[in-house]
């Protein structure tokens, strides 16, 4: 049985992120009261006059005290929350669903993980002995196998195939060069990237997002109720969120190729949106671009490129600012980094922007002017082993 949805039952009245990077300076405390505070001040609302919270966060905090405590509520709902990589997203979704419900008026979402002084310089995810979920391989092993996987699949050579990766990358950080919110703000070339060191099999430093502290929140309300708050609401068009089974990892015929997750995920956005040409009527995409074949692969399962096909879109520039179809305007998570908790609401915060026209005249896209749905998509796990979180928002009810 599909969802039901709540297509533009909720709307996203207020939304704020912190600049990401190495806040040796800042506490998880300090993060939280600037994305709360932004979010709060832009629907002109203090936190007493939220009903409740969604509080994702993967490593950072234990409970729903560290979001209270940093904010100073009383008798407030507080509910913390992790799921892998889709932590800032299932805080979102979870507190959509709360007021669809018509258990509170308002409620906000916000997420933030504080790693960098931490002593651990990776996705710090204490393991649970008996999950089922333990790797022997790191994520950048993990996800460089969909390359050679690729290239035999689609008769891509190794020196195409390294070009293409390299163009996504560049492109990301050509975005976030221009995104003062962003924790890495220079352009890298293609050559640079191609000639840098490799990590793990054909990926090199370039391929894989770096780590880094941040958060993001959005305040969300009825769509009845949105313009008493702003004059410029988001709508949610459709929430759909997937977690596998893991199968992938034990069958044979599982190819690296495409991930499931995904297709499943989206297949559900979509269907709840209303969207059957999604390289059509989406304006723009975040997507979860961890490492750059992950990005390549997402363009097939997403529906914006043939199957097969998405290594020459990116040579063509189909997903650049300027393209048909901008994938990730605002750097990524190859610009950004990626705090568990804060990365999927970070992703949503972009269409914030966008859509209201807010973004930095140089990172402004044109085709929200006349697409008006924008698609979030953001996993955790790995290949063969994911889960997977898709939103589409608009602008316009209806």
């Amino acid at each position: 049985m599909s969802s039901h949805g709540i297509r533009d039952r909720v709307a996203i009245v207020g939304m704020g992120c912190t600049d990401f990077g190495e806040h040796w300076d800042r506490s998880a405390d300090d993060l939280i009261i600037d994305a709360a505070g932004q979010a709060l001040a832009g629907a002109g609302v203090t936190s007493d006059d939220v009903d409740a919270y969604w509080f994702g966060t993967a490593t950072t905090a234990m409970s729903g005290i560290a979001l209270s405590q940093a904010l100073k509520l009383r008798a407030k709902p507080v509910t913390r929350l992790e799921n892998y990589c889709a932590t800032g997203s299932e805080a979102l979704r979870n507190a959509c669903y709360a007021v669809a419900s018509g258990a509170y008026d308002s409620a906000l979402a916000l997420g933030v993980e504080k790693v960098k002084d931490a002593g651990y310089q990776g996705l710090n995810a204490p393991p649970i002995p008996t999950d089922g979920t333990q790797r022997t391989l790191t994520a950048a092993a993990m996800f460089s196998l969909v390359v050679p996987a690729y290239a035999q699949k689609y008769g891509v050579s190794e020196a195409e195939l390294r070009e293409v990766l390299a163009r996504i990358a560049a492109k990301n950080h050509f975005n976030g060069a221009r995104n003062p919110r962003a924790q890495f703000r220079r352009e890298v070339s293609v050559e640079t990237i191609c000639n840098a060191p490799t990590v793990a099999g054909p990926l090199g430093v370039f391929d894989c997002a770096g780590v880094a502290d941040g958060a993001a929140a959005a305040l969300v309300v009825r769509a009845e109720d949105a313009h008493r708050y702003t004059d410029r609401p988001l709508y949610v068009k459709a929430l759909s969120f997937v977690a596998g089974n893991g199968s992938g990892n034990a069958d044979p015929d599982y190819d690296y190729t495409t991930f499931p997750e995904v297709v499943q995920a989206v297949t559900e956005a979509y269907r709840q949106a209303g969207v059957t040409d999604p390289r059509g009527q989406i304006a723009m995409a975040e997507v979860h671009d961890c490492f750059t074949p992950t990005e390549l692969v997402l363009m097939e399962d997403l529906g914006f490129a043939d199957r097969g096909a998405a290594w020459k879109e990116v040579l063509a520039g189909s997903f650049a600012l300027d393209g048909d179809l901008p994938v990730n305007p605002d750097g990524g998570l190859k610009s950004f980094g990626h705090p568990v908790g804060a990365s999927g609401l970070r992703m949503h915060f972009e269409h914030w922007l966008q859509f209201r026209g807010e973004a930095p005249p140089e990172r402004q896209i044109a085709t929200v002017a006349d697409r008006r749905l924008g698609l979030v998509q953001n996993l955790g796990g790995y290949p063969g082993e994911m889960l997977c979180f898709a939103s589409i928002v608009g602008p316009e009810p209806g």
